[in-house]
């Protein structure tokens, strides 16, 4: 009998996600919005990377994390809005095996994490430089500056290989709907026959242990930071020291802001859908505000643009 059951339990291999899939007509309307977003973000964060590395004048700690974060914010998209495409071609759904969910739950989840710990390792560094310049190319040297974002990338990953071990001793035998575009992990785990009350607790606290940290030393930087500008007496200084942090700053907002509604507020059966337009915000968007905000607000990026658009016309006409 036990045998038989077991049996049953393996039989589901598979997952239907269910994504936007009541929406009708519309769905090549959305289709071709994500694709847009999906395009620009890609050629967006690849043109900051290529800028960076191109302009010796860009050659500086901020920018070094920056194209890090660019590399990341390409691979988090590329994680997402693949599959979402593709099943927005499929009327909305499609379905997604055991195993391709699981490993999309770690990309999403590995990069999640990693960009919390190097958003906190570029407020970091906008607090040395405006509150300790005169150390600045002292405490963040180029060793500093590799050993912050390997932490980063590596503190994410380990993270989230205890979780993913766990998801793997699962078995699921019924329903197999995922209400939701990609395979996030309390959709996914409700589909588990098995007792999950252990996984949500080592959950809880891995997502504590990755998130509180980085999130306080965020906070904790700009706080130092806007006390310090506060106290420069012109006018111009305060504006020219605001402007060097405040991309970063509004991307900190819009990625923790999102993350904090969706998992704090949002997580009731009666709220799945407006879940889901949320979760848009730091699974789509905010890889796609990334390239836009540094390349709209930030004066340098802007330059090397210029100066690469000038010097790539001359070669056409050569």
């Amino acid at each position: 009998m036990r045998k038989a059951e077991q049996e049953n339990e393996t039989t589901i291999t598979e997952f239907l996600l269910l994504g936007f899939g009541d929406l009708g007509d519309l769905q090549w309307l959305l289709f071709l919005f994500f694709l847009v977003i999906y395009i620009v973000t890609m050629v967006g964060n690849i043109l900051i990377g290529v800028l960076v590395v191109a302009d010796h004048h860009l050659h500086t700690p901020m920018y070094f994390f920056l194209v890090n974060l660019s590399c990341l914010e390409i691979c988090y998209s590329s994680s997402i809005l693949p599959v979402m495409l593709a099943n927005l071609i499929h009327g909305g759904r499609g379905t997604i095996s055991v195993t391709g969910c699981i490993t999309q739950y770690y990309f999403f989840a590995f990069l999640g994490a990693s960009e919390c710990y190097l958003l906190a390792a570029m407020s970091y560094d906008r607090y040395v430089a405006i509150c300790k310049p005169l150390l600045y190319m002292v405490l963040m040297n180029g060793k500093v500056c590799i050993q912050l974002v390997a932490g980063s990338w590596v503190s994410g990953s380990l993270a989230v290989n205890i979780v993913i071990y766990l998801l793997h001793q699962l078995t699921f035998c019924g329903p197999t709907e995922i209400n939701h575009f990609f395979c996030d992990f309390n959709p996914f785990l409700k589909l588990s026959c098995n007792d999950t009350h252990t996984i949500e607790l080592v959950t809880f606290f891995l997502a504590a242990l990755i998130s509180l940290p980085p999130f306080l030393l965020t906070l904790t930087s700009y706080g130092y930071i806007i006390s310090a500008i506060v106290r420069i007496p012109s006018t111009s200084g305060r504006q020219k020291a605001f402007s060097t942090c405040s991309s970063h700053l509004v991307l900190v907002s819009i990625f923790y802001g999102s993350i904090i509604i969706d998992n704090m507020l949002l997580k009731t059966e009666a709220l799945q859908d407006l879940n889901k337009v949320f979760s848009l915000f730091y699974t789509v968007l905010t890889p796609l505000f990334n390239p836009l905000i540094y390349s709209l607000r930030n004066r340098e990026v802007k330059v090397a643009f210029r100066v690469a658009v000038a010097k790539f016309c001359v070669f056409e006409r050569i």
